[in-house]
This record gives C-alpha cells, sequence and structure tokens, in this order.
C-alpha cells in the first residue's frame, strides 16, 4: 500500500504525514493506514489500543471485512477540517450545526408519516460514526468476492434458480403446491381478503382527517390518528431549511464538499475501474440487461410511444369502425369510424406526424404546448377516447394500451414500471371510477405498480364553480380510501384497487411562479376560499399530512402505505426543493438542485433518491449536455433514470432502455455505473420488500457492501463500499462537529 505525496516534483512514500495534506492510497493489507481509518470513524475510543496485540477488538476480523480497493483519504482533515473546506472555525461550526439540525427535522418528518429514512445518516446523527463493521454475512461475501476476482468465478449457483416467495395473494409460489416457477405468476392483488369493518367516523379538520371511534371521541376531539405537526410549526420548520439554503458560509462549504465528492470519486474510478470490471465479468449469467430496471416515473396516459398509439388506433378503426365510443355534448352517441369522419380522415391517411403528439422544440419552456400533445390529432375528443379512464366506454381502450404496454415488459421480464394515473379531487366519487376500472379490466400486471398523481388544479375548479374551498379537495381525495380501509365492506373495489397503489405524486407546471406566500399567517383549507391557487409548499403540506395519518391507519391494519414522491425542482423556485426536502421519500425531476449547493449536500447526507428523466427535460427545460445527472451520480446522490413521457420523447418500443442507452453514449458511462443506477431505481421503487429481496438479494436493506449481491445486482462490492465510506466520512465530519458545537453551547449556557 503507498501512500503518496508530490514533492519537488517527485512522489514519494509516506505513512507518516500525520500533518501534511496529501491524498493517501491505501489497500486493506496496511495495518497502520486501516487503524487510522479506524481510530479516524471512532472505532477506539482508547488510543493506547491501536497498536495493541491484547486489544479486546479482533483487528484481523475488522480489516477482513474490509473490501478491498484503493481507497482515498486525506491526512489531516479531521485535525484542521476548515482548512480544507475554506472556511472559519466559528462558520464550519455554524454550518454543521445548521445541516444536522435539518437532517433532524427530515427524520422527524419521515417517521411521522411511515416514510424511509435513510439508516447510515440515522446512525450517525444519534452518534453511531463510521462504516458498519463486523457483520458475518459481510465477511462472507467479501471471501466470495475476493474469490471471484481472483479465478474468474463463482463455487456457487445463480439465484435466478430459486424458487419464488409467496407473497399471500392467494396462489400457492412453489411447483409442488401447484403454483408457478416465478414470483410473476402468483401475483393477485385482487385476490387479497380484506379486514373487519371498524365503523369508525371521519372528518375533515382544517384541511387534516380526523378518524373517531365514538361520538363522544368526536365531541371532545379525541382523534385516534394524528400527525404531529401543525402548519405553523411546518412553517416554522421550513423556515430552517430555507435560511440554511441560503446561508452564504453555509454554501461555500457545501459547495466545496460537494466539488470533493465529485473528485474523489473520479480519483476512485482512475484507481479501481478495471477491478470494478474484473469483478463484474466474474459473475456468471448476470449483465447489465438483465439487471431489474424499474421506471420509477412515468406518467400511464402517455407510457407507450407515438408509434405503439398510432398502431392501436388504426387497429381500432379497421376490425371495429362501428363501436360506438363517444357520447357528443348534444347527447348524440358516435361510432369510432363517424368520430374519424367528422376530422375527414381514415385509416390509411393516419401517420405519427399527423398525430402530431410528439415534443419538439416549439414545447421548449412552453409547458402549455407541451399538454396540448396530450391530444392525438390536437383533438380532445380523441384524448377523451382512448387516454381517459372515465368516458363512454369505461376506459376500455386505456385499459388495452396499458395491458400491451404490460405485455411489452413481461416478455423483457427485467423491466418494470410505475406508471401515474389521475385523481383530480374535483369530485369524491372519483376514487370509485377509477377502481371500477382497474377491476373490470383487469389491470394487472407484475411488472406494473401504480401511483396516484393530483394536479395542483385548485383554481381552475373554483373558477368553474366545482368546489367552494381547499379542504374540498383534500376531503375528495383522502376520505375515499380512508373509508376503504376502515370500512372495507363499504367499497370492496377501491380496498382492493388500493393493494396495487404503492405512493403519491404532486404534479403541475412547476413554472408558474406561486400567486400567494407561504408563511405562517396563510388561512387553513377550509378558509382557502378564494381564486388564487395556494403555493406549492401549501399543497405539499397537506397532501404529506393526510398520507401521515392513511398511512398509521393502513399499518396498525397490516395494509400496504403510501410514499410520497412528488415532481419538485423541474423548474420554478428552490423553495420546493425545501418542502420536498422535508415532506418527500424521494423526488422527480430535481434539476434545480444545481443551483442549490446546500440543498443537493443535504439531499447527499440524507441519500434522498432523485428520479430524472433527461430526455424529458431536453424538450422541456434543460438542454441534454447540461443535464446534472451526472454530476449527481458522481457525488453519490442515488439518482436512477426515468421515462417521464414516452408517447412525447421516445421513439423505440423499450423506453427505459433509450434512456440508458442515451445517457451510457453521452456522458460514457461505464457497464458499473449503468448497473448502479438500475439498482438505484429498484431500491427507489415501490416494489414489496420481497420482491426487491428477488431482484438484488436477502440483505438489500443492510448498509454497505453487507447488502449488495453482486449476482443479482452486478455491481462490485468495490463500488459499494466506496459509497457507503464516502457518506459515513462525510456524515461523521457534520455530525460530530455538530455534537462538538451543542456541548459548547450547553457549557456556556451552564457557565452563565
Amino acid at each position: 500500500v503507498v501512500s503518496t505525496q508530490s514533492t519537488g516534483g517527485s512522489i514519494k512514500s509516506s505513512t507518516t504525514c500525520k500533518d501534511n495534506y496529501h491524498i493517501g492510497l491505501d489497500m486493506c493489507e496496511t495495518t497502520i493506514q486501516d487503524m487510522k481509518w479506524m481510530r479516524r470513524a471512532n472505532w477506539q475510543n482508547n488510543p493506547a489500543t491501536h497498536l495493541s496485540r491484547s486489544t479486546s477488538i479482533d483487528l484481523t476480523e475488522q480489516l477482513e471485512d474490509k473490501v478491498k480497493f484503493m481507497r482515498l483519504s486525506i491526512e489531516g482533515e479531521r485535525d484542521n477540517p476548515h482548512h480544507f473546506v475554506g472556511v472559519g472555525d466559528s462558520e464550519l461550526l455554524d454550518a454543521s450545526t445548521l445541516l444536522a439540525q435539518s437532517l433532524e427535522l427530515r427524520e422527524k418528518y419521515m417517521i411521522m408519516a411511515q416514510q424511509t429514512f435513510h439508516a447510515t445518516t440515522k446512525r450517525h446523527l444519534h452518534g453511531n460514526y463510521g462504516p458498519v463493521r463486523n457483520d458475518p454475512t459481510l465477511n462472507s461475501k467479501a471471501t466470495a468476492a475476493r474469490t471471484a476476482v481472483q479465478q474468474h468465478k463463482y463455487n456457487c449457483m445463480s439465484n435466478e434458480n430459486e424458487l419464488p416467495y409467496n407473497l399471500d395473494y392467494g396462489k400457492p409460489s412453489t411447483p409442488e403446491q401447484g403454483g408457478g416457477t416465478e414470483y410473476f405468476d402468483i401475483y393477485e392483488p385482487f385476490n387479497s381478503h380484506p379486514p373487519d369493518d371498524l365503523n369508525y367516523t371521519l372528518k375533515i379538520h382544517q384541511g387534516i382527517l380526523k378518524v373517531y371511534k365514538s361520538e363522544v371521541q368526536e365531541q371532545k376531539g379525541q382523534s385516534l390518528y394524528e400527525v404531529k405537526t401543525t402548519l405553523k410549526s411546518y412553517v416554522k420548520d421550513y423556515n430552517v431549511v430555507l435560511a440554511l439554503a441560503a446561508h452564504g458560509p453555509v454554501k461555500t462549504f457545501c459547495f466545496k464538499r460537494l466539488c470533493y465528492l465529485e473528485s474523489k470519486f473520479n480519483l476512485h474510478i482512475l484507481l479501481n475501474e478495471q477491478n470494478e470490471t474484473a469483478a463484474q465479468k466474474a459473475v456468471p449469467h448476470r449483465d447489465f440487461y438483465n439487471v431489474r430496471k424499474v421506471d420509477t416515473h412515468i406518467h400511464a396516459s402517455s407510457c407507450f410511444n407515438q408509434k405503439h398509439l398510432l398502431r392501436f388506433i388504426k387497429k381500432k378503426l379497421k376490425k371495429y369502425p362501428n363501436e360506438v365510443v363517444h357520447q357528443a355534448p348534444d347527447g348524440k352517441l358516435m361510432t369510432l369510424q363517424e368520430v374519424f369522419d367528422t376530422l375527414n380522415l381514415n385509416a390509411y391517411d393516419l401517420s405519427t406526424d399527423s398525430l402530431d403528439v410528439h415534443a419538439d422544440k416549439n414545447t421548449f419552456h412552453r409547458f402549455d404546448k407541451f399538454n396540448q400533445k396530450y391530444n392525438p390529432l390536437g383533438k380532445s375528443m380523441l384524448r377523451d377516447i382512448f387516454l381517459k379512464t372515465n368516458n363512454y366506454i369505461k376506459g376500455k381502450y386505456f385499459a388495452e394500451l396499458l395491458k400491451e404496454v404490460a405485455a411489452d415488459l413481461e416478455e423483457s421480464k427485467y423491466q418494470m414500471t410505475e406508471p401515474r394515473l389521475s385523481i383530480y379531487g374535483n369530485s369524491r366519487g372519483e376514487w370509485a371510477r377509477l377502481a371500477d376500472w382497474a377491476l373490470m379490466h383487469n389491470v394487472v400486471s407484475p411488472n406494473i405498480r401504480f401511483l396516484i398523481q393530483v394536479p395542483r388544479l385548485y383554481d381552475v375548479y373554483k373558477v368553474k364553480g366545482i368546489i367552494t374551498n381547499f379542504e374540498e379537495i383534500i376531503a375528495n381525495i383522502f376520505i375515499p380510501i380512508v373509508e376503504a380501509t376502515v370500512n372495507p365492506s363499504s367499497n370492496p373495489k377501491l380496498h382492493k384497487f388500493l393493494n396495487m397503489i404503492v405512493g403519491f405524486d404532486s404534479v403541475d407546471d412547476e413554472s408558474k411562479a406561486d400567486s400567494t406566500m407561504f408563511n405562517s399567517d396563510s388561512p387553513t383549507p377550509d378558509l382557502w376560499n378564494g381564486s388564487k391557487n395556494p403555493p406549492y409548499s401549501y399543497y405539499l403540506y397537506f397532501m404529506y399530512a393526510n398520507i401521515a395519518v392513511l398511512n398509521q391507519i393502513r399499518r396498525d391494519r397490516g395494509l400496504n402505505i403510501f410514499a410520497f414522491r412528488p415532481h419538485s425542482g423541474e423548474a420554478g423556485s428552490i423553495n420546493h426543493l425545501v418542502s420536498a426536502f422535508l415532506l418527500a421519500e424521494n423526488i422527480n425531476h430535481g434539476l434545480l438542485l444545481r443551483k442549490a449547493p446546500a440543498l443537493q449536500y443535504l439531499f447527499y447526507l440524507s441519500q434522498i433518491p432523485v428520479a430524472m428523466s433527461p430526455l424529458s427535460n431536453n424538450s422541456l427545460f434543460l438542454d441534454y449536455h447540461r443535464n446534472p445527472l451526472p454530476v449527481f451520480f458522481n457525488r453519490g446522490i442515488p439518482v436512477s433514470l426515468s421515462t417521464d413521457d414516452p408517447m412525447q420523447f421516445h421513439f423505440t418500443k423499450e423506453p427505459l432502455m433509450e434512456e440508458y442507452s442515451i445517457a451510457s453514449q453521452v456522458w460514457k458511462m461505464t457497464p458499473c455505473d449503468m448497473c448502479e443506477l438500475a439498482v438505484n431505481s429498484v431500491k427507489t421503487s415501490g416494489f414489496e420488500k420481497k420482491v426487491k429481496e428477488h431482484w438484488l438479494g436477502k440483505n438489500f436493506e443492510k448498509e454497505g457492501p453487507s447488502g449488495n449481491d453482486i449476482r443479482q445486482t452486478n455491481v462490485p462490492n468495490i463500488r459499494i463500499a466506496f459509497r457507503h465510506e464516502t457518506l459515513c466520512d462525510e456524515l461523521t465530519m457534520v455530525c460530530r462537529i455538530a455534537r462538538e458545537a451543542r456541548s459548547r453551547q450547553h457549557s456556556t449556557e451552564n457557565s452563565v
């Protein structure tokens, strides 16, 4: 192992440069360097034990757990961190304190809503620093990985031959029991058995769900489930993170750390790329094509390409021209042929050019023109017939389109998707109609899980007189699904439909400026009855608060819970990202993080997944070569690739592979990079835990290399260990300095 420093134009070895800043390149065999690393990670509080053979910790076992690769370290950073980060002692203390406070706020909101808070971040916030080590599973996997690299093979069977997991959807999982040989054969969410009714009373009070067991509790205001925050307390927390994002020294500190992370990754690739490639080649069967990939951000009404839609329309027009498909505003029923006769078109005339659903240069920064691309031939009537769930034919054509997409995914086997279906909040009956559509047409596939997107359209409904205040939208969205959760017999179809829903999304044009300010004086939803649309952060808070209550109820009933995964940071104000940082489990787009180093660093420390769609951004808001995805990836933010709207942005039958292909070519990504993106997408997705175990390995939730099974992920332990150790170093620095600052503050207060 060599630690190097440049002296007078020459390179020389060094293992004792404690006070000099240099880059150390070390392998696990160097005991002194490893013990320095353990001391820096706070593994031993007593310095005297570091070189002692009689120490209670078995150093050999500790070193055995550490994955072998060329590591990078900066000597002296822990003793004089402000020399490296470019800020003074007091500013460093302030920055670390504010960062730790923001992380604690996010942890609070994630716990309240039953959402995921990254385990490594949580552990460091509570004072347990450094990478997780001494794990028997890691030890065995590390040994297996080293054997594979040396022998270019694994002496074990691929997990492809393992039996699938039984998800208790009513069908046996093994051939001996009469089931299939794949998990995909047994996914039947509509066959679940509903629990008994609880007959609770549901109310909306100031925009938040209340659940009462009896009339007496309702009169006393004793709700069984509460979200332990109010609008005013949330605004206070929101302002803390907003102030951090605008704090000069914090921005300097975070920007320098982000640059350091990016440079460190580039050096890691320079030193370890060959070993990563060798580890991938040593794995039998697995490669980029057959690792699982999930399209975590895609809209159902455009989840097929334009050619697919064109073929479908032509097929229906040729085979079923006399099928009644539309009811005109005057009540007249129209066949499909009559609809096209009014447009003076026949099947032969149709082309992708005349269909005009693909985005072009005219949609750049024109979200209004982009929305018009959802209308085939520019006609909203055709959108209603082919791309809606609630129409005269009860969404028959749309269901058939989705099932064709699902069939393509099942044929590919390794690609999954999570389409968004819309609930607008303008009617209490929307949920029942959507559930009827899904069950009537059996819109089910093992490769698909659905999210519900809620457009921010209060001002539109208010002008039309559909609603009187914002609280009505909240009630229309959440009361029906809480009722189906508490009393399943009230709507059995909706109860079953919720089994295949994994989350909620908030959507609309983010580039529109908020017409009102978001602050502690903002009225509650029952009092928001003006014509102006509530601000983005207002929407997110009340969606989050009600999802939190809903998740508490469903958790207690043993039902699946929902993640909050909104669009955020695509355009508009960076304030959107502040709200998303506090309230969202993960986000879509996140482009504006490139302009907010403090928030970007917080997203890194929290390991908040970001689903990015470079081809979509290229047509709407940001040229492809300026997209920050490769920068975010290099710095360690868990980004993944998604398609957004294949009908508008893609050309091939496999739009997700199209995204990967273009990203790989333009940004020169390695197979290891591509597989890491794919793994990020699976972890981000809402697929069940047992499904992820089958795709990623049984220990996928563990930290670092102990949670990686290269036979399933095709991501080498070298890459996983680098990511984990780098994150631990950053969290250790921030959290330790924050604790020191708080200790000083407490000492000062006590002395006074």
